[in-house]
């Protein structure tokens, strides 16, 4: 979709810009796989009632594509939360979380883990659950989840298909 630009001083009122400005505030990347994730999100979209201020991404999805959501392969999102602003910032961690809470209208959520003392403690509760979460949620090591995921992904290539005669 090309639309005028009359946003910035540095381009003129008659400029054409092939990108315009998503109506989304935030893309949460997430593990549809993850039982306390889907709680999570099912919350958090149930917040965003359609308006379309949150973008929600499987990450387990098969069709799960790197290069629209900042490069974040699936191991890296797998390891810690991870979300996109619409200028192309990545966010991972307890950060994400306060920034979706924030534009969901319930900042007050996480605004005590802006606190000097507080925000470390939470980042590193965090950072332990991430490393856990699978263990914790009765799920294979992420080399089995990779490995799995491999498999999938080669056999949705018609590559594993048994040829009909």
């Amino acid at each position: 979709m090309i639309t005028e630009s009359t946003s910035s001083a540095a381009h003129s009122s008659n400029s054409i810009s092939a990108n315009p400005s998503p109506s989304w505030q935030i893309k949460l990347l997430y593990d549809g796989a993850c039982p306390l994730c889907l709680r999570e999100v099912n919350f958090l979209r149930k917040r965003d009632a359609g308006q379309g201020l949150v973008v929600f991404v499987d990450i387990a999805d098969l069709d799960y594509a790197p290069e629209d959501n900042g490069n974040i392969d699936f191991e890296t999102a797998m390891g810690s939360i991870h979300a996109l602003l619409p200028d192309g910032t990545v966010m991972v961690g307890v950060p994400v979380f306060r920034k979706v809470y924030e534009v969901l209208g319930m900042g007050w959520v996480y605004a005590i883990t802006k606190l000097p003392i507080i925000g470390p403690t939470a980042d590193s509760i965090y950072d332990i659950w991430a490393n856990w979460r699978l263990k914790l949620t009765g799920r294979a090591d992420l080399a089995t989840i990779l490995a799995e995921r491999q498999q999938q992904l080669a056999c949705s290539t018609d590559r594993c298909k048994v040829p009909v005669e």
